[in-house]
């Protein structure tokens, strides 16, 4: 049991390590953010982070820069070292070999093919602590740990809304609801993802761009990622054909216009379900989805319990009209008792917009 005063001397460091850990977000895809400190005598002698896929481990790069000062040092990381080779070596290896004494890290890794280093290091006498400050480390890495949890990506579903629900009036038009500053604030999340994600109906009325833009993106830029039933009608003007992008659509079906959207440069991929076309992403890195679609899109994610997250862009405004287009076109729940609601809530005022955010509860939860 930690004393208050080791409580707090371990926080310093611990609150540093995951400072630098949020150096990797949007870098580090698919794989987990990380960062680390060598500390001796209360004073940091190395510190490092994961900056992209097969380049270095927070641990190994903090222990190479604290060099000969490592030895009989604290070690501390955001995430359990890793006890087996992948791209680069073991952590465990290099702290190990470092000399280093004490290693203490936050949250616990989840991946069965890389877990068990506290044993390891225990094993080898060192003295590990596990699991400090795990709970605010565990928010760097949800749409990773989401993944090994449940084999689907992380779905952030972002909307900008009138006061009455709406996203669009009746003749589909939303251009714009939420303010300068809202759209400005999407951006950022668009930057931070590895998807953005629509239906065949955002494509047709809006022809989106899906573009992160005024912002700074680390690695690649998000792929752009269109549903629909079958692949929709040829459009030579869509924005989703500019190079700024990979684009990609899931089909359930193909026709004619197939041929043209893949000679332009688009990937097409046919699957039948909601589910399997999440699971693919994941499988194929994509562990952070933007859910930006229309009503319909956004009821199949809530009714299948995919979205975990909603951003909401609520702009002090009345549409109205029954056929103006709601954020949830589906069946909704039966009672008010089943209803949907968000934990952990966020409130920002962005200009005349209020930004709602927060974790999805469903029913059965």
């Amino acid at each position: 049991m930690l004393t208050e005063l080791e409580r707090t001397h371990h926080e310093i460091f611990m609150k540093q390590a995951i400072k630098l850990a949020r150096r990797g977000i949007g870098s580090t895809h698919p794989n987990p953010r990380v960062g680390a400190v060598v500390v001796k005598n209360g004073l940091i002698v190395g510190e490092g982070w994961h900056e992209f896929p097969g380049g270095p481990h927070a641990e190994a790069m903090a222990i190479e820069k604290a060099g000969e000062k490592a030895k009989d040092a604290t070690l501390y990381v955001t995430l359990e070292p890793c006890a087996a080779h992948g791209r680069t070596p073991a952590c465990t290896d290099a702290i190990r070999s470092s000399g280093i004494a004490h290693v203490i890290y936050a949250s616990s890794d989840p991946n069965p093919k890389m877990a068990g280093g506290a044993k390891v290091l225990t094993a080898s006498h060192i003295d590990v602590i596990g699991g400090f400050m795990a709970e605010e480390a565990d928010k760097l890495n949800l749409p990773f740990f989401h993944y090994m949890r449940t084999g689907r990506p992380y779905v952030t579903a972002k909307a900008a809304i009138s006061l009455d629900g709406k996203l669009a009036t009746r003749t589909h038009n939303s251009q714009w609801i939420s303010g300068g500053e809202s759209r400005m604030h999407a951006q950022g999340i668009r930057a931070q993802v590895d998807a953005i994600v629509v239906g065949a109906g955002t494509l047709q009325y809006d022809n989106p761009s899906l573009t992160v833009r005024d912002v700074e993106i680390k690695g690649k830029p998000p792929l752009r990622v269109v549903l629909c039933f079958e692949t929709p009608r040829f459009n030579a003007d869509s924005k989703l054909l500019t190079g700024d992008a990979v684009t990609r659509f899931y089909v359930r079906s193909s026709n004619e216009h197939t041929e043209k959207w893949q000679q332009a440069g688009v990937e097409i991929e046919q699957l039948s379900s909601l589910d399997a076309i999440l699971k693919h992403l994941a499988e194929d890195g994509y562990l952070h989805l933007l859910l930006e679609g229309g009503g319909y899109l956004h009821a199949s994610f809530f009714e299948g319990h995919f979205t975990d997250e909603l951003v909401l862009y609520q702009a002090p405004i009345l549409i109205g009209g029954r056929d103006a287009i709601c954020l949830w076109n589906g069946l909704g729940v039966e009672s008010v008792g089943q209803a949907l609601h968000l934990a952990d809530i966020k409130r920002r005022v962005l200009g005349d917009d209020v930004m709602i955010r927060g974790r999805v509860v469903y029913f059965e939860d």
